[in-house]
């Protein structure tokens, strides 16, 4: 029997030999480290995920809250004004989006009583009525004279009637006092701070203007202001 040299033996049992195989426990491993990996990731994305989540709510509850915050002083701010005068009651439009500091102002007045008993202590026809607490003649002489002079004007393309308004030039403890034009006033935002205009009573307005005056436009029967009501609507 022929004897078989080593290197045959050597190549015969490379080729009985089948490849080799991955074991149970190694695939096991594979996949609880795939599933680890897996997991990872997605608890990631789910965690920033919810933080933007979260941080676009609160944005949107910030930019909420300010408009709500806006919307709720404008509504707090009063329209109208009811001026109730011994002739009967007068109604005024605030001017709040254009003089927003002076109705404020007056508002601020209104709440403390200031206007409750207030005189009309000029009436200067064709002109303005004026109230104040503080009755002073040279505070007045020269819207006095102004009235003279602009009563013998054409008035028809000039400033409008019936605007309500307060000095520009404040009294020593004459807090906050009242204008109502009853003609139209070439240079009214010169001397008034105007913050609104009458939408019902002018009729009461005319009727304070031909009340009785002296020789310095003080009424001779008083004229006051009994109180002053603020209204959201009418």
């Amino acid at each position: 029997m022929a004897k078989i040299k080593p290197q045959a033996l050597l190549l015969q049992s490379k080729k009985k030999k089948g490849p080799s195989r991955i074991s149970i426990p190694t695939i096991m491993l594979y996949g609880v480290i795939v599933a680890v990996m897996v997991f990872f990731l997605f608890a990631t994305y789910r965690h920033w995920s919810r933080r933007s989540m979260i941080r676009t709510h609160d944005d949107l509850s910030t930019s909420e809250g300010e408009n709500s915050f806006i919307e709720h002083q404008e509504a707090d701010a009063p329209k109208y004004a009811f001026i109730t005068t011994s002739k009967g009651l007068i109604t005024v439009e605030l001017y709040k989006d254009g003089s927003p500091d002076i109705v404020d102002e007056f508002v601020d007045f209104c709440q403390k009583g200031h206007f409750k008993g207030m005189q009309f202590i000029r009436v200067i026809k064709h002109f303005v009525i004026h109230g104040s607490k503080v009755d002073k003649l040279d505070a007045t002489e020269d819207w006095t004279s102004r009235g003279k002079h602009y009563s013998r004007l054409d008035t028809s393309l000039k400033h409008e009637a019936f605007m309500l308004g307060t000095s520009k030039t404040k009294h020593e403890g004459g807090g906050f006092d009242l204008f109502i034009t009853t003609a139209p006033i070439p240079d009214l935002n010169d001397k008034i701070n105007v913050f609104g205009r009458v939408i019902k009573g002018e009729d009461i307005v005319q009727e304070i203007e031909e009340v009785d005056t002296d020789d310095h436009y003080r009424p001779k029967t008083p004229v006051q202001i009994n109180e002053v009501t603020l209204k959201y609507n009418i």
